[in-house]
């Protein structure tokens, strides 16, 4: 018996110079975290401690990737501006974020607005979703999710 979720495929472009296809990852743990936007200051403390983990995460044998709808320039941009080691995907269509459940209707100063929920999952080396974190608060995230990859 399980309980555990089949984590939904895409293939998107990446600031590895290639497109990353979920499935094909498989045999290995993946992180996926999405954020709302490139060179804000959440998203960007959130990208830096990712990114300040990436050995940590591979001795997991856990890849990390960060997802928004930013263009590819954006993201590229963003790596250089930052020095970010996290790769980053442009989901510009928003077929992953539908997946994921992630494009969600949010209220700031009064205004109602679809965008990107912050969420991080974690995937087994089988492509199953093992631990999912909704509505993110930045500080520690990254930690908590290094911890849980650990446990795999």
């Amino acid at each position: 018996m399980t309980d555990l979720q089949t984590a939904p495929d895409f293939t998107l472009p990446s600031t590895l110079g290639h497109d990353i296809t979920l499935s094909d990852l498989q045999g290995g743990n993946v992180v996926l975290f999405f954020y709302p936007r490139d060179n804000t200051k959440g998203c960007t403390t959130e990208n830096i401690d990712f990114s300040a983990l990436t050995e940590a995460f591979a001795e997991t044998n856990t890849k990390l990737f960060g997802i928004s709808k930013d263009s590819m320039a954006s993201h590229e941009k963003f790596i250089d501006k930052k020095e970010l080691k996290a790769p980053l995907l442009s989901d510009e269509h928003g077929d992953a974020c539908e997946k994921y459940d992630v494009w969600k209707e949010k209220k700031m100063y009064g205004k109602t607005f679809m965008g990107i929920e912050r969420a991080t999952f974690l995937i087994n080396a089988q492509g199953d979703i093992v631990k999912s974190w909704r509505k993110v608060k930045v500080a520690g995230h990254a930690e908590e999710v290094l911890e849980a990859a650990r446990t795999l």
